[in-house]
């Protein structure tokens, strides 16, 4: 039990220093917000103005669905890149010279950057709000937990990106190649019913795929755009996400400890 609750500490004071890193440098929440409000406030009024009427259900709050999870997503997918920095600096090595697993050191760094995003998700549902998406109580409710799984999901994803890379200049260069492409596969901004058979299959080959719809099945529960909004049943996308946080999770973190123990 001892050497449980010496994991769980371990986890939650990493978390806790990536929190107190984001309260230190708050531009980084103005820039990681500039994208959404964007998108959503321009982007996504432009499409419901101009094409709304043809697809049967309100533009504006589809694309806000998608640009939700995409940034979460993707704002942990680059935060887990503060690890290659802290491995330029040999920062990681007080790390794995402790008395705790390496597993337990990379999921606090997860937690860490995920919950830093959590704060991103609040201050987008206020957003949300203000622009009129018609968020009740319970859709409220219901996106944060949507909001953490896709948190974890971006973070194992980097992880699994940065693990073999020497440098942070080289992941900064590679990973927006394999983030952006999920913008217009995985459904954030278009729907995603009627596909080539091409793109289709690559969509399924998208995490960010089964984020965004999850979020969707929550999200338009009970209503009639349901069927034309929604891809997979959610049962289907949770269990695909929490299939891809392991194997990212598990080959991530063995792929840069092995590297860290080759140094």
């Amino acid at each position: 039990m001892s050497r449980i609750m010496s994991e769980i500490h371990a986890i939650l004071t990493i978390a806790y220093r990536d929190v107190l890193k984001f309260f230190r440098v708050p531009l980084r929440l103005l820039g990681t917000l500039a994208f959404p409000l964007f998108f959503v406030g321009m982007l996504g009024s432009s499409f419901q103005l101009n094409l709304g009427q043809s697809v049967g259900y309100n533009l504006l709050t589809f694309i806000f669905t998608g640009v939700f999870v995409q940034t979460l997503f993707q704002s942990t997918s680059f935060g887990v890149i503060s690890l290659v920095e802290e491995r330029e600096t040999n920062f990681t090595q007080e790390f794995f010279v402790a008395p705790i697993s390496r597993y337990s050191i990379i999921f606090g760094k997860i937690l860490g950057e995920s919950l830093v995003a959590l704060l991103q998700a609040l201050a987008l549902l206020l957003f949300g709000l203000l622009i009129g998406i018609p968020l009740t109580p319970l859709r409220f409710l219901l996106m944060l937990p949507v909001a953490l799984c896709s948190c974890l999901l971006g973070a194992s994803f980097g992880l699994f990106l940065l693990s073999s890379f020497k440098s942070q200049r080289a992941v900064a260069e590679v990973l927006p190649f394999f983030i952006f492409p999920q913008l217009f596969l995985a459904g954030v901004f278009t729907p995603m019913k009627t596909l080539p058979w091409y793109l289709d299959v690559l969509s399924y080959l998208m995490p960010l795929r089964y984020a965004v719809d999850l979020a969707r099945n929550f999200f338009y529960a009970g209503q009639h755009e349901y069927p034309l909004v929604v891809l997979d049943h959610p049962a289907l996308n949770l269990l695909v996400m929490v299939a891809l946080f392991t194997v990212f999770f598990l080959i991530g973190t063995l792929v840069f400890v092995r590297s860290e123990q080759n140094r």
